[in-house]
Order: C-alpha cells, then structure tokens, then sequence
C-alpha cells in the first residue's frame, strides 16, 4: 500500500447540444502519450489545484480552489473561457492507494450554450473531439478511444440525457458520486462545498 497523499485537482465535463443529431456531446483531450499520468488517454479537461487557485480564494479552502483550477485548466488545455457560476458538482473521486500518482479529483459539469473553438497545446495535449457519451463508450469498447475509468463512469452516468436541460437536470439532481465511498479526501461541507448537501 502506497502513503503517498492524493494531490487535489478539478476535471470539466464540458457538454453542447449536437448540431447532427438530438444529442449532447462532450469535449474529450488526448493527453501526450509520453506523459507519466494516463498518457495516450482520452480525458475531460482538468489538472492539479495550484497554489494560485487556493490564494484566489478568501477562504483558502479546496473546493472554491477547485472552482478556480477548472476555470484555469479549461482556458490552459482546450482554449475556452468558461465561469465557475457555471459549474455544477458531480462527482469527487480518489486514486487507489497502490498507485505512484494520486489525485482527489473534484468533477464538475459546465454546459456551453454557445459555439467556442477549440485550442490546445500540442505538448500535454496532443488532439480533441466533441463526441456523444454513447459514441465514446462504444469506442472504448473496442479501444479506439483509450478512457480512464472515472471518464466511461461519467459517461456512462450522462448517456442517457439528450440535451442540456436534461443534463443539467440530472446533474443538479443527482447524489454526488464519491470514489470509493468512504474517502477521506472528501468532507465537503469542510472543504467550503455546500452544494453537495443540496443533493
């Protein structure tokens, strides 16, 4: 077992109604397939909290930081702009103690109800598509699309909405999903998160 502290950090499900069919899609990044940390992946935006993101933060606590780093890793690994007013808690999960890279990672969903363009870097980030949950899922059935598992279980938990109001719907409805289930990683009202106990 490994004692190695998960490092807090903050994932984007960035979603837009389809313009081909009635469906939401949602922005996937392939990560430099050198890089340590699901290199070769396909992943929702998202990184570690820095230091700057808890400074940014009156309180200093992790959730407002969170906020902070989905805005920032959003801008830094796919080009787009988007405001904490629009994200919504979903999920927080934990990496498994066995491994060499842990994260305690706070998921959010933010819709996009207008076209953004897409940029990245060509260094941490190699590619992107917008791609239906359903579509995703059956690639990575047959790993033409390589996911990590909380991005198919989050796909998996938002296939079944269509368009942003369901999804929206769901995501403000829905009980946060916590990896595992006891993590001590997570205490939100702690943490300065009071959204989770409106669930």
């Amino acid at each position: 077992m490994s004692d190695i502290a998960p490092v807090p950090a903050a994932t984007v499900v960035l979603a837009r109604e389809s313009s081909t069919k009635s469906d939401i899609e949602v922005l996937l990044l392939l990560r430099n397939p050198k890089l340590v940390f699901h290199g070769g992946h396909w992943v929702f935006p998202g990184g570690r909290i820095d230091a700057d993101d808890f400074a940014q933060c009156e309180s200093g606590l992790e959730y407002p930081a969170a906020l902070k780093a989905a805005v920032r890793e959003t801008r830094e690994e796919a080009g787009i702009d988007i405001d904490e007013s629009q994200l919504v808690h979903t999920a927080h999960w934990t990496t498994p103690p066995a491994l060499p890279r842990r994260f305690s990672t706070w998921f959010f969903i933010c819709p996009l109800h207008q076209t953004v363009a897409v940029t990245v870097d060509n260094a941490e980030i190699h590619d992107y598509r917008w791609i239906t949950p359903t579509d995703a899922l059956a690639e990575a059935r047959i790993e033409t699309l390589i996911l990590p598992r909380p991005t198919v279980t989050t796909l998996k938990d938002i296939a079944a909405c269509h368009s942003l109001t369901e999804l929206m719907r769901h995501a403000t409805e829905s009980s946060i999903r916590v990896f595992p289930r006891d993590s001590e990683y997570y205490r939100p009202e702690e943490m300065g998160c009071r959204q989770a106990s409106d669930h």
